[in-house]
């Protein structure tokens, strides 16, 4: 298991409808408790031996290590880029009130 009970997972896509389609996605699976949007960000990247340029919007994910693995299934089967940027972050300590709202919001469906 982790040394850590919640997490913010992040990725980029490729335009806002795209974003704000996977964020009420995730949140509607309850594999996240909350997807913050924000953009446009301007990313430069090496990909199939070039240098590219790119806008992107970025999204933001507040989950538990629990269900980290169902949203990185999510993330994937909902992404359009071949090797989408999936990226955990810990979350070491916060609002207690907060991160028990992450658990209730994510808790799997019974």
């Amino acid at each position: 298991m982790t040394d850590y009970r919640y997490a913010q997972a992040v990725t980029t896509i490729d335009s806002r409808a795209a974003a704000e389609a996977l964020a009420r996605s995730a949140v509607e699976a309850r594999v996240a408790a909350c997807a913050q949007v924000s953009a446009p960000i301007h990313s430069t990247y090496r990909w199939r031996g070039a240098v590219e340029n790119a806008e992107e919007w970025k999204i933001v994910f507040k989950t538990t290590a629990e269900r980290y693995p169902a949203l990185e299934r999510h993330i994937r089967e909902h992404h359009g880029y071949e090797v989408p940027e999936i990226v955990l972050l810990p979350i070491l300590a916060g609002n207690p009130a907060y991160l028990s709202w992450i658990s209730e919001e994510t808790a799997p469906p019974v």
